[in-house]
Parts: structure tokens; C-alpha cells; sequence
């Protein structure tokens, strides 16, 4: 047992994506059996909300959609129930319906040469409205209106995992950690040294995403969206993976958004809504939510913040 308190880290393939999951501690085998437990949790949940496995509780409300509703786990319940309210406050630029949309209309690689016309795409994407999701909180049911309707959690599943397990791993007594879910990640208590977090913004001019800008923080989370990573380059200019559901149409004019909230599911369903609002729209909608910051790369390069944010330099850090 160290006498001085470590970083203890642990990094997972889980939901599909790479977790690091880091604990600040002075006992490596409690670390270690807090780390394996907070990994069972993020498990749990990935077995529940994958799309991946025909018996997941999501697989099967697809199935029943227009057909009859589906009974689900309370946690369930309450989490659509969270994500309808983030629909209705972006105007459905976020929306779990947007498992409807066909994944074969759009192919993000070097074969993808030209746009649809706005027709066929406006088509595809009929299906995707928050509005066909209903609850029924007292008989736990989940019904979609329109045959063929699927719901999925890629937009705010990974913050909500993230959150789960810093639960876990906060209820064991672990009073200073990181859980980052492939960028998605939640901070609480400081450094084995005493500050804050220090956690970088990737540019997404870099290969190699380095940080451009960092910030300091404790009991907070962070989530980034970008077209850096998964994009079409058509005639010259950049199409994002990320759709519009109201145009079907690839979303354009912003390179990332970083959001910074008070927890990961927050920050990770307002990431994608506000690529899809635009500048001005997106930032707009920050700046009225208390405790909410939001960082902006333009695809001209220009950055645009929140009112209520503060950058650390690199050369400070």
C-alpha cells in the first residue's frame, strides 16, 4: 500500500467504444476491485441499451414499434424520458428516434461522392420525430407510433454510463476520479497533488487531436463533438456524419463543440444538437442554461464561446 494517494487507471473496450477509467487512491488491490465493479456497471448498461443484441430492452421496443407497447425497466423509462425533454428544449435536434434513419443512405468514406437530392433524403428520415415516442411511466411501457420507428442511445448513452459508474465508484469511497467515455468523460474531487483536472480540447485540425486549449476543472464533465474524425468530402467541402433530422441532409459550418456541464449525460446529449443548430442558434441556446458552457470551432477555424467560459492557454499549462 502506497502512503502517498496514486492514479490508479483502467482502459476497457466497452459500448463499442475505449473507456479510461482512472481513481485517485493509496491502495492499488481497493482500486483495482473499485475499477472492476465500476466496469461490471457500464456492462449492465451496455447489455440494456445496445442495439447489437436481440433481447436488449431497446431491441426489443424497436421490434413492438406501431405494434404495441413494450415494458421496460424503470431506468429505462426515466432515461427517455430525459432524452425527450433534451428533444424538446433543442426543437428535435436531438432525437433517439433517430435510429430510424436507413444506415446504408449514407456511407462516410472515400466512395461517398455526391449528396442526395433533398427529397429522398427528407424520405429517409420521415421516421425520426421525438413526438411518436410514448411513456406511460405508471405501466413502465415504452410504445413507438410508426411501424418501422427505432430508437437508439448513440447521442447520450456513453455520458450516461459515465455517470453511472463514477456513481459506483463515488459510493465505494472514491474521492477523486476521471471517467472518460472515448472523449464523453466525468471528473470529481482533484489530482493526487491537490488541483483540478486538467483536461485538453482536441483541435480538430490535428491528426493526432492535439489540445489547442485546456481547462481546469473539478465535479464537472466534458463532451466533444466534430466532424474531424467521420466525414464525406464532397466537391471540396466537408460533410459531418452527424444528420439532420429535419432535412436529412449531413450537418455543415462547425468543426466541433465541446460542452461543459455539470454531468456527462448532459454534455453528451447537447454536443451533437448543437452542431445541428449552427453557431449562432446553438450558442444562443447555451447561453440561456444555467451551469453550461459550450466551446465552438467554425469551419472557417474561428472560435466562438459561451459567455460564461474561461480558456487556459497551452503555454500555461
Amino acid at each position: 500500500m502506497s502512503t502517498d494517494p496514486l492514479i490508479y487507471k483502467r482502459v476497457q473496450r466497452l459500448m463499442g467504444n475505449r473507456f479510461e477509467l482512472s481513481v485517485v487512491c493509496t491502495d492499488a488491490a481497493w482500486a483495482n476491485d473499485c475499477l472492476d465493479k465500476a466496469v461490471a456497471e457500464i456492462s449492465r448498461i451496455e447489455q440494456l441499451l445496445t442495439t447489437y443484441s436481440k433481447d436488449s430492452q431497446t431491441n426489443r421496443i424497436n421490434a413492438s414499434a406501431g405494434l404495441r407497447p413494450e415494458p421496460v425497466d424503470q431506468e429505462v423509462v426515466a432515461l427517455i424520458e430525459r432524452s425527450l425533454r433534451l428533444s424538446a428544449l433543442t426543437q428535435g435536434a436531438f432525437d433517439i428516434t433517430y435510429g430510424s434513419i436507413d444506415k446504408r443512405f449514407w456511407n462516410f468514406d472515400t466512395t461517398m461522392t455526391s449528396l442526395p437530392d433533398p427529397k429522398t433524403a427528407r424520405r429517409m428520415v420521415r421516421l425520426i420525430n421525438y413526438r411518436n415516442v410514448l411513456l406511460d411511466a405508471g405501466e413502465q411501457t415504452v410504445f413507438l407510433k410508426e411501424k418501422g420507428m427505432r430508437i437508439g442511445f448513440g447521442g447520450i448513452g456513453k455520458g450516461y454510463a459515465a455517470e453511472q459508474a463514477k456513481r459506483i465508484l463515488r459510493d465505494l469511497g472514491v474521492t477523486s476520479g476521471i471517467v472518460n467515455a472515448a472523449g464523453d468523460l466525468t471528473t470529481w474531487g482533484s489530482q493526487p497533488n491537490g488541483k483540478p483536472w486538467t483536461i485538453g480540447i482536441a483541435d480538430p485540425n490535428q491528426i493526432n487531436q492535439q489540445a489547442f486549449s485546456f481547462l481546469e476543472i473539478s465535479n464537472m464533465a466534458v463532451a466533444t463533438s466534430g466532424n474531424y474524425e467521420k466525414y464525406a468530402l464532397i466537391d471540396g467541402k466537408r460533410y459531418s456524419h452527424t444528420i439532420d433530422p429535419k432535412t436529412g441532409y449531413p450537418v455543415s459550418g462547425i468543426k466541433s463543440v465541446t460542452i461543459i456541464a455539470p454531468n456527462a449525460e448532459l454534455a453528451d446529449a447537447l454536443a451533437t444538437p448543437v452542431m445541428v443548430m449552427g453557431v449562432r442558434v446553438g450558442l444562443n441556446l447555451i447561453n440561456q442554461m444555467r451551469h453550461i458552457a459550450c466551446i465552438i470551432i467554425d469551419d472557417t477555424d474561428k472560435l466562438h464561446t459561451s459567455a460564461n467560459i474561461r480558456l487556459v492557454a497551452p503555454a500555461t499549462v
